[in-house]
């Protein structure tokens, strides 16, 4: 069997989950998720997860893996879906990959792991920086590290400018010369034929389908369950605690915000997250090699 990746993405609320299902059950087709909210137990209705019945027509890889609780991150889900396809492999089936976690989706393009490993010392002492010097502190310390420049830093990001620092510090390489190794490392799947379609909607269909999406979920009992996870400790995870629509309806559940404004919220984020996503595949991954209009 040819050793091939059909990779499916798109926004949120495009409707990747029945395209995907169709296009996997036409090519004798196992589907590995990218998204990252789907590898936790219980994180069903605010998700969109698929359903049993839907599970039942394909079967999925990289679902329901952790609790609530356990925090996951690129480097386990890079080894997952590693370990997902060489199991499709040994099937002799076809591989789909389908979802909208931009930084997993890239993990089959490129690579995202940093090898660089940074002590708990270093960690300290940035945060330190950063809480009595703030932003300008953490950029004169980087300067003095890396006096040649800071790439394609976001230097507004403080989160991004503190991870800078503390690998320049664990490597005593400067910035660029980070970013070079890193650009220079081998391709992920590099002996794939991938096959990368992206799925789109006009946007106000799709501003539409946000709005139908975050009503049926509250309808169908997100309350519910979220309740139910904040007593298995959702907030302990801050990854799955600030996932759309999850993030809202604690703060409405903790008495933050009023029943009324937790709808036109959660679509309001929702929307937002549309936008971020586009700006993604416009500018974070290759060109799609068919774009479908749904």
């Amino acid at each position: 069997m040819k050793k091939e990746l059909h990779i499916i993405s798109g926004t949120t609320a495009v409707g990747k989950t029945e395209y995907a299902l169709e296009y996997a059950e036409a090519i004798d087709a196992e589907i590995i998720s990218c998204d990252a909210s789907l590898l936790y137990k219980g994180m069903n209705i605010g998700t969109a997860k698929p359903t049993v019945s839907e599970l039942k027509r394909v079967k999925h890889h990289c679902i329901d893996l952790f609790a609530v609780h356990e925090p996951s991150d690129i480097t386990l889900y890079d080894s997952l879906a590693k370990k997902a396809v060489q199991e499709i492999l040994e099937k002799k089936k076809s591989i789909v990959v389908t979802g909208g976690s931009g930084f997993y989706l890239k993990s089959f393009f490129e690579s995202v792991i940093d090898t660089v490993v940074v002590p708990s010392e270093i960690r300290s002492f940035v945060e330190h920086l950063y809480v009595n010097a703030g932003l300008d502190g953490l950029l004169a310390e980087l300067k003095k590290r890396s006096p040649e420049g800071f790439g394609q830093l976001d230097t507004l990001n403080p989160r991004r400018v503190q991870r800078a620092l503390e690998r320049c510090m664990a490597s005593g390489k400067s910035l660029p010369e980070l970013q070079k190794a890193f650009s220079e490392r081998p391709k992920p799947y590099s002996d794939f034929k991938k096959h990368f379609i992206l799925l789109e909607r006009d946007r106000e269909d799709l501003r539409r389908r946000v709005e139908l999406r975050a009503e049926a979920m509250l309808e169908s009992g997100l309350l519910e369950e979220v309740r139910s996870l904040m007593h298995s400790g959702i907030e302990k995870n801050p990854s799955a605690a600030n996932a759309i629509g999850y993030r809202e309806t604690i703060a409405f559940l903790k008495g933050a915000i009023k029943e009324p404004e937790l709808l036109p919220l959660i679509v309001q984020n929702t929307n937002a997250l549309v936008k971020k996503q586009r700006t993604w595949f416009r500018t974070q991954l290759r060109q799609a090699d068919k774009v479908v209009r749904l």
